[in-house]
């Protein structure tokens, strides 16, 4: 190369599922007769609501909406985000300042990482948790400083623990429920504990809540905690809740202040989303009961055949978790990294290794609900052959 890289790349590595990936690629192209079954990422598979399909469809036609976009985002969709927290989280929010369009929460974790962390910061991450949490933070030249989430404790953090730690420095706590990978439940007397912790030692914390939901009739939002957006900020996102992954759509909720110093980042970084985009958006977000209750019943089916894979590999979970994920603990003296790897390249089906989302994931594998009951119980089939 010609140059070094920048000394913040030493810190992080590509992306797991990116190379993860390009394996996978690699062993379809090698003649296989049938292509790998991929349970790793998170990525759903169903149509977005026919209604927002239309609407893109429909404005794309339209002249004048192939510009630059506003940074902050059309108004009728920051309207429609804030309809759909009052509806669904009892939330009232600001359209006009208090809500914050994103092109995914992914971007989102980047830019209030670059927005509030200077080097030698202190940032809280939980582990196991998202990867892009300790990425974000490192590549802003940030300290990681975890906090244990274990099956003990339903996955929940200590915050005794916590405040017996030295604190100083930390700027930010990363926390998400439903959470991924386990599909621990969120808790509104959890939320007030950490609005409480926040504000006690003054810390942001960043609520990642893309799986509200998935698998779950109650739909929870630190932001509905009195006094939450004093110390709190809530990321969601259609990806999952609407089946809208590949579109990239997003947002970030707080205080008008806090939405204000991420956007002086967003705004330096793209020129706004397309208009369509935003217009179907506002379709997605207007779906009511009816959209929710197939949507889980559909999952409701694929986490009980994924069920039977961990039921033939032995391993143990819980069967009522939440998200688009089955969460599952390998029996005593088994590695998960060597079934993953015997798993793909014997019976052609990946399953995630626990390990990449923290040292208290190492005993654990990851099925995603991603696929079809049929392609689960295929996978069931190969495994078994396997086995």
């Amino acid at each position: 190369m010609i140059i070094k890289p920048a000394h913040r790349t030493e810190s992080v590595k590509e992306y797991y599922f990116s190379v993860k990936n390009k394996e996978i690629a690699a062993l379809n192209a090698d003649g296989r007769t049938e292509p790998v079954i991929n349970l790793g990422i998170g990525s759903p598979d169903g149509r977005a609501p026919q209604e927002a399909i239309d609407e893109l469809c429909r404005s794309a036609q339209l002249d004048g909406v192939h510009a630059y976009q506003p940074y902050t985002g059309i108004p009728e969709l920051r309207k429609a985000f804030a309809d759909w927290y009052s509806r669904w989280y009892g939330v009232t929010l600001d359209p006009a300042c208090e809500i914050q369009p994103l092109t995914g929460s992914k971007e989102g974790i980047l830019i209030i990482s670059l927005a509030f962390l200077n080097p030698g910061d202190k940032v809280l991450v939980p582990d196991p948790g998202y990867p892009t949490y300790t990425s974000s933070a490192r590549l802003c030249e940030a300290e990681i400083v975890t906090y244990d989430l274990i099956e003990e404790r339903g996955w929940q953090p200590d915050l005794d623990a916590l405040e017996k730690t030295d604190l100083t420095g930390v700027k930010i706590m990363w926390t998400n429920y439903p959470n991924m990978p386990t599909g621990a439940p969120a808790d509104p007397g959890l939320y007030k504990k950490l609005v409480d912790f926040g504000r006690r030692h003054g810390i942001l914390i960043c609520n990642d809540n893309p799986y509200s939901f998935i698998l779950t009739d109650e739909h929870h939002s630190i932001l509905s905690v009195p006094g939450a957006k004093d110390c709190c900020l809530e990321m969601n996102s259609l990806s999952k809740a609407h089946n809208m992954a590949g579109w990239r759509l997003g947002m970030v909720a707080s205080n008008a202040e806090i939405v204000k110093e991420i956007l002086k980042v967003k705004s330096q970084l793209d020129s706004g989303i397309f208009k369509p985009l935003q217009l179907a958006a506002v379709q997605a977000l207007a779906q009511g009961d009816e959209w929710f209750t197939q949507l889980n019943e559909e999952y409701v089916r694929r986490r009980v055949a994924a069920g039977r894979i961990f039921d033939a590999l032995g391993v143990k979970y819980n069967p009522n978790s939440q998200g688009l994920f089955l969460w599952g603990r390998v029996p005593d003296g088994q590695d998960p990294v060597e079934i993953s790897d015997r798993l793909l390249h014997e019976a052609g089906v990946f399953i995630t290794p626990g390990y990449i989302f923290g040292n208290n994931g190492k005993n654990y594998l990851r099925v995603s609900l991603c696929a079809t009951v049929e392609r689960l119980e295929r996978a069931l089939e190969k495994i078994r052959e396997v086995l």
